[in-house]
């Protein structure tokens, strides 16, 4: 008997062990997620400025587009164009979308393939922040 309460023991500090360490890399991740990038206010001015980008899950190009924007891509007005079977989806055909990356500019210019965040910001009139 005094083995079996010993082994129950044994698992509730593994079980313990276990969620402790879960709790922090859940807490370590988020925190590292939630670092502010340096083109938060631009992604966000982009937005304000009525910049949309139409784009593809996977799509190589629209995945450079994101890495440029770091977290901050979260804050950019994004349009997903592609269903699983890798169909454009009716809302991208109806707004005439040819290719990925799309750029859509406020008053209704666009951009075709992926851009640099200086052409962006040219065209938007949004303002890129200084980096050291």
């Amino acid at each position: 008997m005094k083995h079996g309460k010993q082994s129950s023991y044994y698992l509730y500090g593994a079980a313990v062990i276990v969620v402790v360490g879960l709790l922090i890399f859940a807490v370590k991740d988020s925190t590292e997620e939630s670092a502010l990038s340096p083109y938060s206010a631009f992604a966000q001015c982009l937005t304000e400025n009525g910049v949309t980008m139409y784009g593809a899950w996977w799509c190589p190009h629209c995945e450079n587009q994101k890495e440029l924007f770091g977290s901050a891509f979260d804050q950019v007005d994004y349009v997903e164009c592609s269903t699983a079977a890798r169909t454009m989806n009716q809302t991208c055909q109806d707004a005439g979308i040819e290719g990925y990356p799309t750029w859509e500019l406020g008053d209704g210019t666009r951009l075709g393939g992926e851009q640099s965040l200086e052409t962006l910001a040219t065209k938007s009139g949004c303002e890129l922040p200084l980096l050291e």
